[in-house]
């Protein structure tokens, strides 16, 4: 998508410097990509505490087991 953006050049030109990248459309999309992970991680880090999952490995284990133990069984036949 084309967009017009006032970017002071400042500014443009650190995120060009942190990011690495020669271009400014590939800085600004890096920088983009990165803020939007970090909101995530902020948000599924607000949830700790908040939610509360059971789970049972060695159960998952000894199912997985079982699982590929009948996947061995029907490539012998």
């Amino acid at each position: 998508m084309r967009a017009t953006l006032n970017i002071p050049d400042d500014l443009l030109s650190e995120v060009q410097k942190i990011t690495g990248e020669k271009s400014k459309t590939k800085a600004i999309t890096t920088a983009m990509k990165e803020y939007v992970r970090q909101k995530k991680i902020k948000k599924l880090l607000a949830l700790r505490g908040k939610i509360q999952i059971e789970y049972d490995w060695e159960k998952e284990e000894e199912l997985e087991i079982k699982a590929q133990a009948e996947r061995e069984k029907l490539l012998e036949k």
